[in-house]
């Protein structure tokens, strides 16, 4: 078996209690999924946030769901209208849901039912923060996020923002789920390194699941 051939084997990882990675989990559908993201982001188009401090986000963002996560000036909150159009976010797409709630099931949990998801673009020199998801009434439910695009340095670190956090590459079609004792780690993505995928572009796309109400 070729080097290259051994490199494209899903892989299913555990990168700590509770946390699991799917290698390649998202690629039967994963045609299907960008039309989804290409529907939503047409009604409700990619921004680059501004967080409460006045920093702009060097991602841009877009929701789809019955709430959509927002920052502004006011903080960090889920709000089920798109604050630039005044309208209720994209409802999500089935096949969307569908991925979230099986990528869920297979890393142990049963019965998740996303209500926001969270859609991120990242281009060249762009990152995101370590930072904890904690904005989310029930934290007993997963976050699932699935990665699309260009390779990223995923940076899943623990309780503490000091605790040194494990780097691994997120690949097109790679999703993390993580819960339970680690639902609330630190966590992040290393500025993306500049390329070009086959299927997305020059970009990395990424959804983030959760059970925000």
């Amino acid at each position: 078996m070729s080097p290259d051939l051994f490199s494209t084997l899903p892989r299913d990882e555990t990168l700590g209690e509770d946390a699991r990675l799917l290698g390649g989990f998202a690629l039967p559908v994963v045609n299907d999924v960008l039309t989804a993201i290409a529907a939503v982001t047409a009604a409700a188009p990619f921004r680059q946030m501004v967080t409460p401090g006045g920093y702009r986000m060097s991602v841009a963002m877009s929701n789809c769901g019955a709430a959509g996560w927002v920052t502004d000036r006011k903080g960090y909150r889920y709000a089920p209208v798109d604050p630039d159009s005044g309208k209720p976010w994209p409802a999500m797409p089935t096949v969307l849901a569908d991925l979230a709630q099986r990528a869920a099931a297979a890393a142990g949990y049963a019965d998740f039912a996303p209500d926001a998801c969270l859609i991120n673009r990242y281009v060249a020199g762009a990152r995101m923060a370590l930072h904890q998801d904690k904005d989310e009434r029930d934290q007993t439910h997963p976050i699932v996020s699935v990665s699309l695009g260009l390779t990223a340095t995923f940076l899943f670190g623990g309780l503490a923002r000091a605790d040194k956090p494990q780097r691994v590459a997120l690949a097109h079609g790679d999703v993390v789920v993580w819960g339970g004792a680690t639902r609330r780690v630190f966590h992040g993505i290393a500025p993306l390194k500049a390329g070009e995928h086959p299927l997305v572009g020059a970009q990395r796309l990424n959804l983030t699941f959760r059970k925000a109400l």
